[in-house]
């Protein structure tokens, strides 16, 4: 596939009138609209018309010299979990068909428009985005990156946002992130996936997963590009991102839990990466992180995600609960049995994790770790064997969630070779580090792949 361009690149098109807004919309849909393609499958709605009406105000706007930002008329996809004023928000589910259309955008839709980004449709994603697979039994499941024609997993839940943005249907995707929704798709679609601090970027206006652990964080094709997305989404002016030195740099690699179980190209790509960047200066340490076996007990009952979900889904599934995915509907049924006192203890477990494990990475610049155990599965394999599906989620979410847990910041990069199957390298750090982060993965992707 041609390399597809990044944010920066558009916007400099844009400026200089080699391209339109106009022309960069039809490009999207007349991508989505391919039958060859995965556009049925990666899109739950395109508004077409609106999509082409927006483009047309950032080209008038922009002869104006009037755009809202250097990146007006550039096309974005939305996680159908975001709602946007007058159409219905269904969050992969058919259980919310006939709710009535949202009333306003969602704080992160509305300061995406606000910038002048074209809403070019709502992506598909895992059902009440309750699994990192990414399978969707009501609207379809939209090919990976690997060997598509034997149709591997797109990972989820974000799943319809990574696919968008690999195929060129939009450039660039605001995703969700709870335990890894962000970066598992980015990871197994070779882009990139960024998980915010959850407190920089407002979560109304979007069906929830778990009020502690959510986070509305953007999938793109640079680091660059979810930096632009990112400062947008919070509120923050859009700033040249310093790439931050490689030699110096403190890298903790965990021994605790997250290189278990590696599938062999996920232990061969990271340990490569580790090489490379031992190579250019930086300063890895392995460590023992003992507070991620925290994990275990806090979520032995479905932890958050359980707990928290069910407390919005009770009522609706008592209506519509036959209408559900089973795979979804049974996990969030485990927060039933979770106590008051039960998600007590959880709070208290968890805020006593995050203080200890802040400070035992005090002096390290970031973690450093596989995004997911596992390479992308097939489609096929794990829609017919239940086991299989709950064993490969399981190793999907497991490093990408223990960073939601501890409240962290955290951005997934493509770090396999040209022609081998997408494995995702993971920065990670505790909340507060994002442009720290950001910056340092700014210098590494330009050299792990090498």
């Amino acid at each position: 596939m041609t390399k597809l361009p990044t944010l920066n690149s558009l916007a400099d098109d844009l400026e200089a009138g080699r391209t339109s807004a106009r022309k960069l919309t039809e490009e999207c849909l007349a991508r989505i609209a391919d039958p060859a393609g995965e556009g049925q499958r990666t899109f739950i709605h395109v508004d077409k018309d609106a999509a082409l009406d927006a483009a047309d105000a950032m080209d008038r706007l922009r002869r104006a010299n009037a755009a809202p930002s250097r990146f007006a008329g550039i096309p974005i996809s939305i996680k159908d979990l975001f709602d946007i004023k007058g159409q219905v928000t269904r969050a992969g589910s058919r259980a919310l068909e006939d709710s009535a259309p949202a009333e306003a955008d969602a704080p992160v839709v509305a300061r995406l428009r606000r910038a002048g980004f074209v809403v070019i449709g709502r992506t598909n994603m895992t059902e009440f985005a309750f699994s990192g697979i990414g399978i969707n039994p009501h609207y379809g499941t939209p090919k990976g990156a690997w060997r598509r024609s034997e149709g591997h997993i797109p990972g989820g839940s974000s799943s319809g946002a990574a696919v968008s943005v690999l195929d060129g249907m939009a450039h660039g995707a605001l995703g969700t992130d709870t335990g890894g929704s962000c970066r598992i798709p980015a990871a197994y679609n070779g882009i990139v996936g960024y998980k915010p601090t959850q407190r920089r970027i407002p979560l109304d206006g979007g069906v929830p997963l778990s009020f502690s652990l959510d986070s509305y964080g953007p999938l793109a094709r640079s680091v660059g590009c979810c930096a632009i997305l990112d400062a947008v989404l919070a509120d923050e002016p859009v700033t040249a991102l310093r790439q931050r030195p490689i030699k110096g740099v403190r890298l903790a690699v965990p021994t605790t839990i997250v290189l278990d179980d590696l599938d062999e190209p996920v232990a061969q790509t990271f340990d490569r990466v580790l090489k490379t960047l031992s190579r250019l200066g930086a300063e890895i340490e392995h460590i023992e992180v003992p507070e991620f076996l925290d994990a275990g007990p806090i979520n032995s009952k479905g932890g958050f995600a359980a707990a928290e979900s069910y407390a919005w889904h009770r009522y609706l599934l008592t209506s519509k609960g036959d209408v559900y995915d089973p795979r979804v509907s049974v996990r969030i049924l485990r927060g039933e049995a979770i106590s008051a006192p039960d998600y007590i203890d959880m709070l208290n477990a968890r805020r006593s994790l995050i203080a200890r494990i802040n400070a035992r990475l005090a002096s390290y610049d970031a973690l450093v770790l596989p995004t997911t155990a596992n390479t992308p599965p097939r489609i096929a394999d794990l829609a017919a064997d239940d086991k299989a599906f709950t064993t490969e989620n399981l190793r999907s979410l497991r490093n990408c969630s223990l960073i939601n847990l501890i409240d962290g910041c955290a951005i997934s990069l493509p770090a396999h070779k040209e022609g081998e199957v997408p494995v995702g390298f993971m920065l990670a750090a505790p909340g507060g580090a994002d442009r720290r982060i950001l910056e340092l993965a700014a210098a590494l992707e330009g050299v792990i792949r090498v």
